[in-house]
């Protein structure tokens, strides 16, 4: 079975994650699609980023909320990589991307390119993002039932149930991916720098929203089941289940052989990647 390779965040083991580089060298790599997480600015632009502050990528601080555009512009949101960017890749200005930027750039390949869009939440559900991704889409020329805005197709991602709820009431469920990871305690309280109690209490309401995930799957409000590999490894189970009811796999992140060997072997249509043209020679070698 041929295996889909979808970009994390761009090429972004080669270039800092979100960049107008990373996508140009996703594109170049032969990535069969590209994933972006978006953020609403203080001014409304939809703006490719993972956190919800800007200070693990970018040489400023605050959240992405309270900063306009003009001044998310203003930041450097590639150098802390340590990647020299070639000229064609444009400047250190122009590597902070809209989502319009994005689609400009994916237009502009050439061929027909898949984008999955992750729309990160915590533990409350907003609909604002959402709602103003759809509308921008629309824009482009994008309609829920063949989810393309010219070349480009558009699938929806989310951890947050509630989240993919609220798009099923527009867009079809082979358009939708339901995210899942395995959560452990332990590694909860050390991401979140917290106690064992409100460790304890986070990894809790994980594994149920995580629940409520896969009820959504089984009940096809989503057609695309989204597991981390970890989950991959630990649920075989659950993952010959969705395939059996015609659910199709995107498994994240997958950046080494024996990821790539156990997706195989899994029946995983879509692999999600740092390393695009790693896992593609990779397959190819196959």
């Amino acid at each position: 079975m041929s295996v889909r390779i979808f970009a994390h965040r761009g090429a972004s083991e080669q270039f800092a994650e979100h960049t107008r580089a990373a996508y140009l060298q996703a594109l170049a790599d032969g990535a069969d699609g590209v994933e972006c997480d978006l953020h609403l600015s203080a001014d409304g632009e939809l703006v490719l980023l993972h956190d919800d502050d800007v200070e693990r990528t970018s040489n400023g601080s605050g959240p992405v909320s309270a900063l306009t555009i003009a001044q998310l512009r203003a930041l450097d949101f590639s150098s802390w990589k340590g990647a020299a960017i070639p000229e064609e890749y444009g400047g250190t200005s122009e590597q902070l991307l809209t989502l319009d930027e994005l689609l400009d750039i994916l237009a502009q390949a050439g061929r027909s390119v898949e984008l999955a869009i992750e729309f990160k939440y915590g533990a409350i559900f907003d609909p604002r993002l959402v709602d103003a991704t759809l509308v921008r889409l629309r824009l482009r020329g994008w309609s829920p039932e063949q989810s393309t805005a010219g070349q480009v197709g558009v699938s929806f991602m989310s951890f947050h149930p509630d989240a993919i709820r609220h798009l099923a009431q527009e867009v079809p469920a082979r358009h939708l991916c339901q995210l899942l990871e395995e959560v452990a305690a332990a590694e909860v309280r050390e991401e979140l720098d917290v106690g064992p109690i409100a460790g304890h209490t986070m990894a809790f309401l994980m594994r149920r929203a995580m629940a409520a995930g896969e009820k959504l799957l089984e009940d096809g409000v989503a057609h695309i089941a989204g597991p981390g590999v970890e989950y991959l490894r630990a649920n075989p189970q659950k993952a010959a289940q969705w395939l059996a009811a015609g659910r199709s796999l995107r498994v994240w992140t997958v950046d080494t052989r024996e990821d790539l060997a156990l997706c195989q072997e899994s029946g995983v249509a879509e692999v999600t990647s740092n390393r695009p043209a790693e896992i593609r020679a990779l397959l190819q070698a196959r």
